[in-house]
């Protein structure tokens, strides 16, 4: 009955995490579209990816997809290594370094890995999020942490 394993699997994620969503947010008040309440955005935003699991279920049944392939321990250990090295040394070492290293970490786990993008993607995403997060927002993270002189 399902054809396409991919699109299956994908559509069960979109569910459990839409309706994720929305069990939690059920005892926030909901507002209203011009006043929006705590609940309004996770309410939303899980009827949509609820939306997609359906569609991408419905859709796993109707067309022939790929099987799935093994699964990538490798990058998924970079990967699940730089959040986890990110967390622990941002306060430290400040999102200028602790961002890069997170990039460039989490990049190593791809078989296409190649030092120039990922050097050019991790100086364009650690300039964005300092002056977006940072600078616009207040976000209150140093830019450059104790450990390498900041305040």
């Amino acid at each position: 009955m399902i054809r396409s394993t991919k699109d299956f699997w994908s559509g069960l994620i979109y569910l459990f995490l839409g309706l994720s969503a929305i069990v939690i947010a059920r005892d926030y008040g909901m507002g209203t579209a011009l006043k929006m309440g705590a609940a309004y955005f996770p309410s939303v935003l899980g009827a949509l990816l609820i939306l997609i699991g359906s569609i991408s279920i419905i859709r796993s049944c109707i067309v022939q997809g790929t099987p799935i392939g093994t699964l990538a321990f490798k990058g998924l250990a970079y990967v699940i290594g730089s959040v986890v090295l990110f967390g622990l040394t941002v306060r430290g070492a400040g999102l200028a370094i602790a961002l890069p290293v997170l990039v460039v970490i989490s990049a190593l786990g791809s078989s296409r890995f190649r030092w120039g993008p990922t050097l050019v993607m991790a100086v364009g995403l650690t300039i964005f999020c300092v002056l977006v997060f940072i600078k616009g927002l207040g976000v209150p993270l140093p830019i450059i942490g104790l450990w390498f002189g900041g305040r």
